[in-house]
């Protein structure tokens, strides 16, 4: 290694400790970069054979961040095997719940994971540094406090039909488990109504009707000068902050973004489940020519030449792979993340990746202008939920009309033997459990969180992941405080303990990490 070169290890960890990046840098310019899952996850182990219907107990466990989503995911599997049609108010019901859970997210990570990294010692001069404080430090910050109580009464909607949140198992083959009454179902309106009143008074300092007529970046910058209450709202801080601090211009990936879909449409998402008809399309963006190709299953593959698994765990299809892990210290292996691939490529998955796929002008236009950056991925998640609680609202007064008396729940033929897939999106990106099983016991389960995608090591073909390939070329100001890094990665909305896990044995282990090249 040149004198100039040096290695860096950067832990990255805010909820949990699972992500470690090992980087070299030449001067002060990232040339190699390596993404560590740290832990190992087991749950596709612990599932090989279970009875079939274990997995909506069992999966809600891989992420305390997005239990409903698996949950989703995992029924999602068992149904298309067993091609049991499904009570249209059953989906009405999980799309709500997974919608909430959609929107907690955006705001927690925007104000409680992400805008207080703002308060970095970096940015003390800025001449906004103290009014980012007053808003987004820890524990202290304005925003930061009204995020905690408001995205906790919005989890209420999941309580309501789940009965907890997280770790809920009331989604089943066919439906849900509660029919809820006209009352309750006024409760989950009056608490959208509250959470949106606050979005609009704390968050946007406008209408959500002002905020959703924006339609390209010259209507955005026209909204910030229109009012001086656009600015100072917490989105008009966080996003003039930003863009002073480079984010616009950070972090730019290689603008191959893939959605799976958001939100089954109720009457239309029935056996023999060919189609994906979801409110929010499904799709790929090729990163050449921007435009939105058909999003094809077959098209995802999994890889595990770096990463810490046996090779009769296969590469390929997950439907086809196994879960064997082998720990191998100092060889070229590095992560217990696999290397999944669309259509043989790195893709990018995430709220930014979901609405350009499905479309939505405003991103689109700032997604033509300047690509993926870490900017606009945070404009994505203050964005995503005024489009997403317009569905809620629809979703409740659909659900008040005269749909009130479709059905909850089908019951549905069990089906002893067969394989099936549950996709859905996520508030981190596409979501994907395959499952199979034999004599009414699971043979095989594989599941490929939206970080996978990002996170993934190297693929057989030597090519770099999405969080990877993003760093390589990155300046760094300060090689002490390389805050850069932090404001890549986490615009991503890392979860690292959906993408690798831990396995209990009841014996404290000690993992080395090879050598970095």
């Amino acid at each position: 290694m040149a004198d100039n070169k040096k290695n860096l290890t950067v832990e990255l960890n805010r909820v949990e400790g699972d992500l470690e990046l090992k980087l070299v840098v030449e001067g002060n310019r990232i040339v190699d970069a390596r993404a560590v899952g740290r832990m190992y996850r087991g749950f596709e182990q612990i599932l090989i054979g279970r009875h079939a219907r274990d997995g909506l107990v069992i999966t809600p466990r891989v992420c305390g961040i997005c239990s409903t989503a698996h949950l989703y995911a995992a029924v999602t599997a068992i149904e298309t095997a067993w091609q049991c049609p499904i009570g249209p108010n059953g989906t009405r019901v999980r799309n709500l719940c997974l919608m909430a859970e959609e929107v907690q997210s955006d705001a927690r990570h925007s104000f409680l994971m992400f805008a207080i990294d703002f308060c970095n010692r970096r940015y003390r001069h800025h001449p906004l540094y103290p009014r980012i404080e007053e808003a987004f430090q820890v524990f202290k910050g304005r925003i930061y406090a009204e995020t905690i109580r408001h995205t906790k009464q919005l989890l209420e909607i999941v309580a309501l039909f789940g009965g907890q949140w997280p770790h809920s198992s009331y989604m089943i083959p066919g439906g849900v488990t509660t029919v809820r009454s006209r009352k309750e179902l006024i409760r989950v309106q009056t608490i959208l109504d509250s959470y949106l009143r606050w979005y609009e008074d704390s968050i946007i300092g406008c209408s959500s009707e002002r905020w959703l007529a924006l339609r390209t970046r010259d209507d955005f910058h026209a909204w910030l000068d229109e009012k001086q209450a656009h600015r100072d709202s917490a989105a008009g801080l966080f996003l003039r902050f930003g863009r002073e601090a480079g984010l616009a211009g950070l972090g730019r990936g290689n603008d191959r973004l893939l959605s799976y879909g958001a939100w089954f449409e109720p009457e239309e998402w029935q056996p023999p489940f060919r189609k994906r008809p979801c409110r929010r399309r499904a799709g790929f963006v090729n990163g050449i020519n921007g435009r939105v190709e058909e999003f094809v299953e077959e098209k995802i593959k999994e890889h595990i030449e770096y990463s810490w698994f046996a090779r009769q765990s296969g590469s390929g299809p997950p439907a086809g792979n196994r879960t064997i892990p082998e720990f191998a210290p100092n060889s070229k292996r590095y992560s217990w993340a696999k290397a999944p691939r669309y259509d043989g490529q790195v893709v990018e998955m995430g709220a930014l990746a979901e609405l350009v796929v499905a479309g939505d002008p405003l991103m689109s236009s700032f997604f033509r202008e300047q690509g993926a950056t870490v900017w606009l991925r945070e404009l994505a998640r203050l964005h995503r939920p005024l489009l997403t609680l317009n569905h809620m609202r629809e979703i409740v007064r659909t659900m008040l009309g005269p749909d009130f008396e479709q059905p909850f729940y089908l019951s549905p033929k069990t089906v002893y033997s067969g394989s099936g897939r549950g996709l859905i999106q996520a508030a981190r990106g596409g979501l994907g459990h395959w499952v199979s099983f034999a004599d009414n016991r699971i043979t095989g389960y594989q599941i490929i969180s939206p970080t996978t995608w990002n996170a993934s090591p190297r693929d057989n073909l030597d090519r770099p992941g999405h969080w990877e390939t993003t760093l390589i070329n990155t300046e760094i100001a300060d090689l002490e405080n390389p805050v850069e890094i932090e404001h890549i990665i986490r615009s991503h909305d890392a979860c690292l303990v959906c993408c690798v896990h831990f396995l209990d044995t009841g014996r404290k282990l000690s993992f080395g990490l090879g050598p970095t090249r």
